[in-house]
């Protein structure tokens, strides 16, 4: 039996295949799995009450790559401002 939201056909032929899969794999928890999945992909679609849609990872990577340059320009001027007084003494 799919999750209590899903409506869609497309949703119940979803868990059904992937409980399918996990029996077939022996695993004990076929129906829980195939649940579990069903739902997380319902709320990546937006397709639940009071979940959001995911943002894009692309907004996540830029914010790594602000970051790591912020470190690397940080690090470089420490470098810089060793050297120069190295060079004066």
């Amino acid at each position: 039996m799919p999750p209590r939201g899903v409506k869609s056909a497309k949703r119940k032929r979803q868990y059904e295949h992937i409980k399918e899969s996990a029996e077939k794999r022996g695993s004990p928890r076929a129906e829980e799995i195939a649940a579990r999945t069903v739902n997380k992909q319902r709320a990546q679609a937006g397709e639940t009450k009071g979940r959001k849609r995911k943002s894009s990872k692309k907004k996540s990577s830029r914010s790594r790559k602000s970051s790591s340059s912020s470190r690397r320009s940080s690090a470089s001027s420490r470098k810089g401002s060793r050297k120069g007084s190295s060079k004066k003494r």
